[in-house]
């Protein structure tokens, strides 16, 4: 039924939803199956009743239009659509901004709502997607705390906030981004989700946002005036400028595999089940891959035409340099590789990469789904490496199953896989059949993201007989495997000064934090004084990997040739040597995760870069020949001068 539809009706227009002029706006509708749609226009999103409705036209490839004369900019409006004589009232799935709790769409002049500048933004470089490195950040997480000091707490006008200092003098905010040194801010879902009451948005009320309700629109709860569709509108430009005048690229969490409803889905009501995938071809028997009740059928050309429209808009208008996308094993390699296509036309600069699984049992071909084990048919996306994540900490879904740094036996091989970004290597035989990708630009290493247990509640499990100052190690070695290993580093907020998040009394931790109140999922900034050790030795990783090229490689015949791993080495020592650094001749990486130190010899001198105090491009001490490495540690070792370093690593 569906592909006879798509054969009869797709429509390639660039056009559909209500394209304003100051002298008109123009409204399209593709519903090729609806009877009958009138538009509802409303003065304000808080009128019961519309102030005038106007029938539209059914024209080709099933789309309706209708086109209204004079400046129509702030109304509000819906469609009043017909299907198999039931009649609702829906927004459009274009809508560009929408009124309180997102039930109307609004008719703007977007060039309004531009800051001053704004024109002369322009997206931020990046060569490679290994030069990136990640962080995902929730946008009310990022201010609510009162230790932040914020102004617009919660809000997208957080960002633009300088100056700001927590209890210590220590700096918050987008000044501690821009100290910290990250490329990218990943913003979870940022555009208009159903959890979170819009017209209350003084009650503390909290939802990560994997809750779709209109794609197009800024989330209204992050804005100062819900009611208002410029206001979300106006202030998340300024989110975005903010960041971009401080060189940090914006990446959006997108969320296209599911939508919040299903039968009151705006979808529904303008073509019910075309947009949705069902079983065996049933209608209203919706397939369930998202765990969420339903998923998108990417593959149906209307489907794809609008997740690919939608994202870029947000390039175009918001100017997003990426997009992260939640559970991309819904989606079809064929929209995938259409969408990076497009979207690099536009900015060369785009990074795309996302969650490599489904949420469950799909009817989309195996063979079809964008899932990580597929990785190789899309060349141009990035995929989250559980296999480092559960590497490094141990298993994500066992509370007290320990990893490489907290005590995990044997798991020097695995290692060695994810440090090269678990792409095939001469030294890895292993890799040849079980590596999932040819390139560590497909390679997103994590150790902590806002599933699960942050990194820091993950060890307190693991090893809660240890002391702070040992799990410390722990963390600051999770860290050093991060954005010292090959592909892409990632990190989640707050994990630079030992993020938690606690239930009430601190003895259990929430590894589900969705829904949880601020006090668990909120920033708390004072913590980055308490551990500023942490916060520095994260930030001096961060500035020796954009510093040096090596750590830096983007495909496999560079690694192949570059990297070397060492043998004869202390028992769970893991050791490499990398070469054509644009600044060493030759960096030495020394993994430790016993508890114990290991004695080491260097041939030649060599200055120490990183150790288990401290990380960044200036040496803090020389060494030669015999040295000692701290336990549960890691160690990098670069050298600027002509001598080559021809034998493995001699130690006791």
């Amino acid at each position: 039924m569906f592909s006879e539809i798509d054969s009869k009706y797709a429509y390639d227009g660039s056009d559909l939803g209500a394209v304003y002029s100051k002298d008109k706006t123009v409204f399209k509708v593709w519903a090729p199956l609806a009877e009958n749609i009138v538009i509802r226009l409303y003065h304000t999103c808080k009128d019961e009743k519309p102030y005038r409705n106007l029938p539209m036209e059914k024209g080709k490839n099933g789309v309706w239009a209708k086109t209204v004369f004079g400046n129509l900019d702030g109304v509000y409006y819906t469609y009043l659509v017909t299907n198999e004589g039931v009649e609702q009232e829906t927004i459009d799935i274009y809508a560009k901004s929408a009124g309180v709790n997102g039930a109307m769409g609004m008719v703007i002049d977007l060039e309004k709502c531009n800051p001053a500048g704004w024109d002369s933004q322009t997206y931020v470089p990046l060569e490679h997607y290994t030069d990136a490195c990640l962080y995902e950040l929730h946008i009310r997480d990022f201010s609510i705390d009162p230790s932040g000091n914020f102004c617009y707490k919660g809000r997208f006008l957080a960002f633009i906030e300088k100056g700001l200092v927590n209890a210590a003098g220590d700096s918050v905010g987008i000044d501690h981004l821009k100290e910290l040194g990250i490329t990218h801010v990943h913003l979870m879902p940022a555009y208009d989700y159903a959890t979170v009451d819009e017209s209350d948005v003084h009650h503390p009320q909290f939802n990560w946002g994997y809750d779709p309700q209109n794609y197009n629109v800024p989330e209204g709860s992050y804005s100062t005036n819900p009611f208002d569709g410029k206001s979300r509108v106006a202030e998340f430009k300024r989110m975005v400028y903010a960041l971009h005048k401080e060189g940090i690229g914006v990446i959006m969490d997108v969320v296209y595999n599911h939508t919040y409803a299903t039968a009151d889905s705006c979808f529904t009501k303008t073509f019910p089940c075309y947009y949705y995938r069902q079983w065996d071809g049933k209608k209203n028997l919706y397939s369930n891959g998202s765990g969420c009740g339903n998923e998108l059928a990417t593959e149906r050309a209307m489907v794809r035409k609008y997740i690919i429209d939608s994202l870029v808009y947000w390039m175009t208008e918001y100017k997003i340099d990426g997009f992260r996308f939640d559970l991309m094993g819904l989606y079809d390699n064929e929209t995938i590789n259409e969408a990076y296509r497009r979207l690099h036309e536009i900015n060369p600069n785009v990074i795309m990469y996302g969650e490599g699984w489904t949420g469950g049992d799909t009817p989309l071909p195996w063979e079809k789904r964008c899932m990580k084990l597929n990785a190789r048919f899309t060349p141009d996306v990035a995929y989250f490496s559980d296999d480092f994540r559960d590497t490094v900490k141990g298993n994500n879904f066992e509370n007290k199953q320990k990893g490489y740094v907290n005590g995990a036996q044997g798991s020097e091989d695995y290692v060695k896989e994810i440090m090269s970004g678990r792409i095939p290597h001469p030294q890895l035989p292993n890799l040849d059949k079980y590596s999932w990708t040819d390139t560590p630009a497909q390679t997103v290493n994590y150790v902590e993201a806002h599933d699960n247990l942050t990194l820091w509640d993950k060890l307190y499990y693991t090893n809660s007989t240890d002391s702070v100052e040992k799990r410390i190690k722990m963390d600051k070695l999770a860290a050093a495997m991060v954005f010292l290993a090959q592909g892409i580093p990632f990190i989640q907020a707050g994990q630079e000064f030992l993020r938690s998040k606690p239930f009430p009394g601190g003895m259990a931790f929430d590894h589900n934090s969705y829904k949880s109140p601020d006090a668990i999922n909120s920033l708390k900034w004072n913590r980055k004084s308490e551990y500023k050790d942490v916060f520095n030795y994260y930030k001096g990783l961060i500035a020796l990997r954009k510093a040096h090229s090596a750590f830096r490689m983007y495909d496999k015949a560079q690694i192949a040739e570059d990297l070397y791993y060492l043998d004869n080495l202390p028992q769970h020592v893991v050791g490499f040597i990398l070469k054509n650094d644009n600044i060493f001749e030759e960096t030495v990486v020394f993994l430790n995760p016993n508890d114990y130190p290991v004695k080491l010899h260097a041939f030649g001198e060599y200055g120490v870069y990183v150790d288990g105090c401290y990380a960044g491009t200036e040496p803090i001490r020389m060494v030669c020949g015999d040295y000692e490495m701290d336990g549960i540690s890691a160690i990098v070792l670069g050298r600027k001068r002509e001598e080559i370093f021809e034998n493995d690593a001699v130690t006791d």
